[in-house]
C-alpha cells in the first residue's frame, strides 16, 4: 500500500509531508545565499600556513568561538582519526593559440579519459571546433576531439613531445579560481603539504592549513592519521544554476579508499573514537563508501555525490572547511552537517568579524 502524502508550504518553500511524518522540504538555491563584502575574499594565502584564523562552533550548544588554526589541536583527542585527501594539483590551465589565426583558447583540464584524451572545459566553448589544433608551447598542443559527457564539456587530445607530466609542469598553469586575481609567487602554496597524488583541478583547501609541524603535534596527540583520494574537479566547483537544488547534477569525480586507511578509520569508530574530516572532498569520499551502520569499505571508482539538507550523514563526526561561495554545493553539505540557519548564522558572524573567505581563507571547525 502506497504511503500517502501531500504539499504544504512552510517559510515559503515546497514541503512534503508523508505519513511517517518525516518532512523534506525543497530548498531554493537561493536559500543558500549570504552576502560577503568583496574584500573578505582571500586573495594571498597566510604568511605561515597555520597561523591564518580558526573558528569553531559547537553543533550541541551552538555555541561560536574565534581562535587561530593551531588550536584545532586542542579539539582533537587521542582516539580520533583525521580524514584528509592527498589529491595534488596539477597544472591544469592551458593557453592555447592558433598560429595561423591567432585565435586564442583556455582549457581546464578536469579528468583524463584513455590514453592522452582529457575530459576539459574550453574558453570561449562555442569556438572550440572539433579537429581545431591549438599550441600551448612548441612541444605541447591541444587538439580539440569533441563534446564529453558532462554538460559544457570538451574531450580533447594532448600531443606533445617527452615526458607527459614533464612537458605539462612546464606548459601549465595553476588553475586558482577566478576570483583570485594576484599572481600566486609560490605555486606549492596551492597545495596540501601532504599532497601526493597527481590528478585534481583544484585544491583540497582545508588542507591548506596544515604544516608538518601541525600534522606531527596532531599524532603525538594520539590522532591517527588516514589518507584518502578524491581528485577535485568540476564536481566539486561547479556552481548551481537551477533554482530547485534537486534539479543539480553533480559531476564524477575520481576517488579511492585503501583497505588500511578503512580499516583505521572502521576500529577508531568501533572503539569510540571520532571522525574528523579535512574538507569536503575528505566527505564526500568516505560518505561514497560507507553503509548506512558507518562502516567504511575500501574500493575505488567515480562519485557524483551530491549531499544537501536533508542527508544523513553515515561516516562523519566533525569537520574542518573553509568558507564556500554563495549558493555553491559545498555550502549545501556544510549545511547537511550543522543545519542550513546555524550555518548562515555562523557565515554572518564570520563576515562581521572580518574571517578571510574562499580557497585561501581562514577555516571553521564543526564539531
Amino acid at each position: 500500500m502506497r504511503k500517502a502524502s501531500f504539499l504544504l508550504r512552510q517559510n515559503g518553500r515546497l514541503c512534503i509531508i508523508g505519513r511517517n511524518l518525516l518532512q523534506r522540504c525543497i530548498l531554493k538555491t537561493s536559500d543558500f545565499y549570504y552576502d560577503l563584502p568583496r574584500e573578505l575574499i582571500a586573495q594571498t594565502p597566510a604568511p605561515v600556513r597555520s597561523e591564518s584564523r580558526l573558528l569553531i562552533y559547537n553543533r550541541k550548544d551552538s555555541s561560536i568561538t574565534d581562535g587561530v588554526f593551531t588550536d584545532v589541536l586542542d579539539y582533537l583527542c587521542p582516539g580520533d582519526v583525521l580524514v584528509r585527501n592527498n589529491t595534488r594539483v596539477i597544472p591544469a590551465r592551458l593557453i592555447g593559440h592558433r598560429p595561423e589565426t591567432g585565435g586564442t583558447m583556455e582549457f581546464l583540464l578536469l579528468s583524463r579519459l584513455e590514453g592522452d584524451e582529457w575530459e576539459c572545459l574550453c574558453k570561449p566553448a562555442k569556438r572550440a571546433k572539433v579537429g581545431t589544433v591549438y599550441e600551448v608551447t612548441p612541444e605541447l598542443s591541444v587538439k580539440v576531439l569533441g563534446d564529453a559527457p558532462m554538460d559544457g564539456g570538451k574531450r580533447v587530445e594532448l600531443l606533445y613531445d617527452g615526458i607527459f607530466e614533464e612537458v605539462l609542469d612546464r606548459a601549465g598553469q595553476m588553475p586558482l579560481p577566478p576570483y583570485i586575481t594576484e599572481r600566486l609567487e609560490d605555486k606549492e602554496r596551492y597545495q596540501t603539504v601532504y599532497a601526493v597524488t597527481r590528478g585534481s583541478a583544484a585544491a583540497p583547501t582545508a588542507g591548506l592549513h596544515f604544516t608538518k609541524e601541525l600534522l606531527a603535534a596532531i599524532e603525538a596527540k594520539g590522532v591517527k592519521i588516514v589518507d584518502v583520494l578524491l581528485h577535485v574537479g568540476l564536481g566539486t566547483f561547479r556552481p548551481v544554476s537551477e533554482e530547485n537544488i534537486e534539479d543539480h547534477k553533480m559531476h564524477q569525480e575520481f576517488y579511492r579508499v585503501t583497505e588500511a586507511a578503512a580499516k583505521t578509520i572502521n576500529d577508531a569508530r568501533a572503539a569510540g573514537g571520532r571522525i574528523v574530516c579535512v574538507g569536503t572532498t575528505s566527505v564526500r569520499t568516505l560518505e561514497s563508501v560507507a553503509t548506512d551502520d558507518g562502516v567504511i569499505h575500501p574500493g575505488s571508482g567515480y562519485t557524483g555525490i551530491y549531499i544537501t539538507p536533508g542527508y544523513r550523514y553515515r561516516a562523519v563526526d566533525a569537520l574542518i572547511t573553509n568558507f564556500h561561495l554563495p549558493e555553491s554545493t559545498l555550502l549545501m553539505l556544510v549545511s547537511a552537517f550543522a543545519g542550513r540557519e546555524e550555518v548562515l548564522r555562523v557565515y554572518e558572524h564570520a563576515v562581521k568579524e572580518r574571517y578571510r573567505f574562499f580557497s585561501f581563507g581562514d577555516a571553521m571547525l564543526i564539531s
